[in-house]
């Protein structure tokens, strides 16, 4: 199982239920933009590593304000202890907000699309953008329209071998490139915490991951 590296996404200030899988995570994710202000204190209580993300509407999260003020939290996250932030690869001045993050963090550059999976020459000039913008972590996650979609953005790992990268597709058809992707040479895939508090369409609990993991391994 050593292969296998889960992240649980904290979109609440139920720690409870964060403490319960803690053991079975490798690493959080801490969507500043979902908790609200509380975020700082559902920090202070992990003993896990910790990405810290602050997505915009336009990405599909809830931050809806001053773009400066967003930046601000994320680098607040790493005076907070966060070992990664993670940035979208299209925001204005990426390259400079990189050069702020990697001075005591590892940066992830995401790229999501909601609607549909680009095409795989489309995918590798994602990967290959956000490499030359300066990502330690490279992500590229879309959304399956069909089963083939969920083969285009695999195929990703074969085509950067050794890049640390986390991509898989989101929705009802993508199941099978979120839970399959860590075994084929993603860095990481998300679950929730728990049913119910999902951070993206599709995404599963860690602990129903897990017990897939375990079947497949045997």
């Amino acid at each position: 199982m050593s292969r296998v590296r889960l992240c649980a996404s904290i979109t609440d200030t139920n720690i409870a239920a964060v403490k319960k899988i803690e053991p079975i995570v490798d690493l959080f994710e801490v969507r500043i933009d979902l908790i609200g202000d509380s975020w700082t204190e559902v920090a202070h209580q992990l003993t896990k590593p910790w990405i810290a993300c602050n997505r915009m509407v336009e990405e599909g999260g809830k931050w809806d304000g001053n773009e400066a003020r967003r930046i601000e939290r994320l680098l607040q996250a790493i005076e907070l202890g966060a070992r990664i932030v993670d940035i979208e690869y299209n925001v204005k001045n990426v390259e400079n907000i990189i050069r702020l993050i990697r001075k005591r963090a590892d940066c992830l550059l995401s790229f999501h699309d909601f609607k549909k999976t680009p095409s795989l020459d489309v995918l590798k000039q994602i990967v290959n953008k956000e490499l030359k913008a300066g990502a330690d972590i490279c992500k590229v996650v879309t959304t399956a329209q069909t089963f083939e979609d969920n083969m285009a953005v695999m195929r990703l790992f074969s085509e950067f071998p050794g890049t640390k990268m986390v991509a898989f597709t989101m929705g009802t058809q993508g199941f099978l490139s979120r839970v399959m992707s860590p075994l084929i040479g993603a860095y990481f895939t998300y679950g929730s915490v728990q049913k119910g508090v999902e951070s993206a369409p599709g995404q599963l609990p860690v602990s129903d991951m897990l017990a897939i993991y375990e079947m497949v391994t045997l």
